[in-house]
């Protein structure tokens, strides 16, 4: 026969962290191999487990079973975005490291994607730090705001705000590039 446990009780939290907290921290460690990391999940779960104790439903489950397998996901939610954060890293140095590949087959349109390159490696060097970590992240990195912000530490709308910013400030970069290559051209 189950019992059920008052979660809403500071005392019967403390009993459930004390009883489930080592079990939930081997389940996320399996995930992500990084103690740092495996507490913020730790921490994650135990914290939506207070702020919304009705989701556990006691006939579906163990509260254990429960924990580990909300550890499990948020651990490999965190795993998922560490690896589009590293392939936004990857991208991010292409993007900005020197060109040094091979010539294309047709020099002007070469030429041209070169000087696109150029020009976006030099907007995105303009941007403040926060502003271009946020613009990679999201358009090579494949993130979306609200994992950017998660990434960043920052609330949602900051992220939103950040990625705003930077792609206004690279356009006007674009514009005001254009517009003297085309003065330059008449």
């Amino acid at each position: 026969m189950k019992t059920t446990v008052d979660l809403s009780d500071p005392a019967a939290f403390e009993r459930v962290y004390d009883e489930h907290s080592r079990a939930v921290y081997r389940a996320a460690y399996r995930v992500l191999g990084s103690a740092a990391q495996t507490q913020d999940v730790v921490q994650d779960v135990f914290l939506k487990l207070w702020r919304e104790p009705w989701k556990f439903d006691a006939r579906r489950g163990e509260l254990g079973s429960y924990l580990r397998l909300m550890a499990r996901s948020r651990a490999l939610d965190a795993w998922r975005e560490g690896r589009a954060a590293g392939r936004a890293s990857d991208r991010l140095t292409l993007a900005v490291a020197r060109d040094e590949g091979r010539a294309d087959e047709r020099p002007a349109i070469a030429a041209e994607r070169g000087d696109d390159w150029r020009a976006m490696r030099d907007a995105l060097r303009g941007l403040p730090a926060v502003q271009r970590e946020a613009v990679v992240l999201a358009y090579w990195g494949g993130l979306t705001a609200d994992q950017i912000a998660r990434r960043s530490n920052v609330p949602l709308g900051t992220a939103k705000s950040r990625i705003r910013l930077g792609l206004a400030r690279m356009r006007l970069e674009f514009e005001q590039a254009f517009a003297g290559d085309l003065a330059a051209s008449l």
